[in-house]
C-alpha cells in the first residue's frame, strides 16, 4: 500500500501519479477525508483512555457514587467511540487499497501496452525455408505436449509435459538457477500457499487482482500466483541491517492464476494457462540502491535469453500497462515465430516501499531510524513460455527441435525428435 504519510504530505503528487495509471484522482480526496475522521476518533480515544486511567487511580484510593458513575459513563463513551473508530478504520483501509503505487517521473505515460516504449531489439529472427509450425503442433507431433488429455482431467488451460518436454523444463530450471545464483542470489523453494492477510500486505489482492487468485475458504489460504508472493514475506516484520543488504533470492515454484478477463484469448497451447512453473528473482534493497538493483535484474534476464540464443526485445512499460504495485517496469518480449510476434516472457519491477509497508519489512538508517525497504521482483524463467520460444525458434524442416547449447548438458542430447 502507499505510504500514508506520503499521501498526507503530498496529495497533489499522489493524484497526478495515480492519474497516470488511469485511476481516478478523486479517490485520494476520499481517503484523506476518511483519514481525518479516523485520526480524530483515535485522538479522542487516546484522551478518553487517559481520563479512564486517571479515574481508575482515584477509584483505587477512594470509591464514591460520583466516581463510579463517571467511570460507567466513560466506559460507555469509550465503547461507542471504539465502534466508530473501527468502522472508519475499515473504510479508510478500503479507500487506501484503491490507490496503486505511483510511477517514477521517467516512466512513459500511456493508456495501454500499445504505448510501451521499445528500448532495444537483440538477435536475429529465424528465417525458415519451410512453413514453420506453432509450439502446439510441434509438441503434439513430438509427443511432448498433451493438452487434450489434460483438458479431460483438469479442464481448459492445463497441459501435460511428457518425455523431452518434461526434461526441457528440468533443464531450464537448472540452467536458470545456476546462472542467477552466480550473481549472488540465494536459491529458495518457497511455500505455494499464503495467508490472506499476507497476500493482502503484498498488494496482490487489490483492485481486480483478487479475481486472479485461487482461494481455499475451508483452509483460509490462497494459492500463489508467483514465487514473489511468498519470497517477499520471507522478511515480514523484520528490520534488516544495512550490512546485510541487498538480499537477493531466486525462487522456484508452481504458479496458479485464473486468467480472469482473458476468456477466449490465447486458448491454444500452453501460453496462457492456469498452472505453470516459474523461476523468480526477488531483491530487498536500500531505497537509494533500488534503481541499480532493477537494472541488475533486467541484465540477468537478458543474459538468460541471450544464452538460450533467442531473439528478443526490451520494452519499458508505460503507466497504463504497469502492475498495480509497480513504480517502474520493464518487459522482455521474446520472438515467437508461431505467432509472428514478440510476446512477453519476462517482467521486471521496482515496487519501491509499496509492498514493504504492507508486510512491515524495514531497515535501520545511519541515524537509527527505521524505514521501509524497497522490494523488486523479476521473472527468471517462465517455463511454459520459454518452452514455446525454444520449440518455435529451433524447429527444423524434419520436424525436430534443436536444443540450445546451454541446455544440452542438462538434457544429454542436442535435438528433440532426432532418430538415434
Amino acid at each position: 500500500m502507499l505510504n500514508v504519510n506520503l499521501i498526507r504530505e503530498n496529495p497533489e503528487a499522489i493524484k497526478a501519479g495515480i492519474a497516470k495509471k488511469n485511476i481516478d484522482p478523486k479517490l485520494v480526496d476520499k481517503f484523506l477525508r476518511l483519514d481525518v475522521d479516523w485520526r480524530s476518533k483515535t485522538e479522542a480515544l487516546g484522551q478518553l483512555n487517559g481520563e479512564q486511567n486517571t479515574l481508575s487511580k482515584e477509584l483505587a484510593k477512594k470509591q464514591s457514587e460520583d466516581l463510579l458513575s463517571k467511570a460507567q459513563l466513560l466506559k460507555k463513551r469509550i465503547s461507542d467511540i471504539t465502534v466508530e473508530e473501527n468502522k472508519l478504520s475499515v473504510k479508510r483501509d478500503e479507500a487506501l487499497e484503491k490507490l496503486p503505487n505511483i510511477p517514477f517521473e521517467d516512466v512513459p505515460v500511456g493508456k495501454d501496452a500499445s504505448q510501451n516504449v521499445v528500448l532495444r531489439e537483440v538477435g536475429e529472427k529465424p528465417i525458415f525455408d519451410f512453413k514453420p509450425k506453432d509450439h502446439l503442433a510441434l509438441g503434439e507431433a513430438l509427443g511432448i505436449i498433451d493438452v487434450k488429455r489434460a483438458a479431460e482431467v483438469a479442464g481448459a488451460r492445463f497441459n501435460y509435459l511428457l518425455g523431452d518436454g518434461a526434461m526441457l523444463e528440468f533443464a531450464l530450471v537448472q540452467f536458470a538457477v545456476k546462472t542467477i545464483a552466480a550473481h549472488g542470489f540465494t536459491p529458495v523453494l518457497p511455500p505455494m500457499f499464503i495467508k490472506p492477510q499476507v497476500l493482502h500486505g503484498m498488494g496482490r489482492l487489490a483492485s481486480d487482482q483478487k479475481e486472479e487468485r485461487y482461494y481455499l475458504p475451508k483452509d483460509e489460504q490462497y494459492l500463489i500466483g508467483s514465487a514473489e508472493h511468498t519470497l517477499g514475506p520471507l522478511h515480514m516484520d523484520e528490520v534488516l541491517s544495512n550490512e546485510s543488504l541487498p538480499k537477493r533470492y531466486v525462487g522456484f515454484s508452481s504458479c496458479f492464476r485464473r486468467e480472469a478477463g482473458s476468456y477466449g484469448k490465447d486458448m491454444k497451447g500452453i501460453l496462457r494457462v492456469h498452472q505453470f512453473d516459474k523461476v523468480e528473482m526477488f531483491i530487498f534493497s536500500l531505497p537509494e540502491k533500488s534503481d541499480e538493483e532493477h537494472q541488475l535484474l533486467l541484465s540477468i534476464q537478458e543474459e538468460l535469453v541471450k544464452k538460450l540464443e533467442l531473439p528478443y526485445r526490451v520494452v519499458q512499460n508505460c503507466t497504463g500497462d504497469m502492475g498495480w504495485v509497480d513504480a517502474k517496469q520493464f518487459d522482455v518480449e521474446t520472438w515467437l515465430p508461431g505467432q509472428d510476434a514478440y510476446r512477453e516472457t519476462h517482467s521486471c519491477s521496482n515496487t519501491t516501499d509499496f509492498q514493504s509497508s504492507g508486510i512491515n519489512a524495514k531497515y535501520k538508517t545511519a541515524g537509527g531510524k527505521k524505514e521501509y525497504l524497497h522490494l523488486l521482483n523479476a521473472t527468471g524463467i517462465a517455463i511454459g513460455r520459454m518452452i514455446i520460444a525454444i520449440l518455435e525458434n529451433n524447429q527444423t524442416k524434419e520436424g525436430t527441435v534443436k536444443i540450445p547449447k546451454v541446455l544440452q548438458e542438462f538434457m544429454g542430447k542436442e535435438e528433440i525428435g532426432a532418430r538415434s
